[in-house]
């Protein structure tokens, strides 16, 4: 006779590694001080930071996350002081 064969449990699938929502202010050097938020109906995405109030505004769609916007203000920030 033949033998019965077992029955494997299958692996729960991979959790998705999930992005940060606070940032170090490239001014300050303030950690974790930065928040984005994004305002779909009126496609603007700002970039603020708590500690030294700075803000930067950019556009957004639907698919914008907030460390779309971070990397859009330290771009800009890089791109201003490329000629110093």
């Amino acid at each position: 006779m033949g033998k019965r064969k077992s029955r494997k449990t299958k692996a729960p699938p991979p959790k998705k590694a999930k992005l940060e929502k606070a940032f170090d202010c490239p001014f300050c050097n303030s950690r974790a001080s930065v928040e984005c938020t994004i305002n779909l109906k009126d496609r603007i995405a700002t970039a603020r930071c708590e500690v030294c109030k700075d803000v930067y505004f950019t556009s957004a769609h639907a698919l914008t996350e907030p460390i779309d916007v971070y990397s859009d203000w330290i771009d800009a920030c890089e791109l201003a002081n490329e000629g110093v």
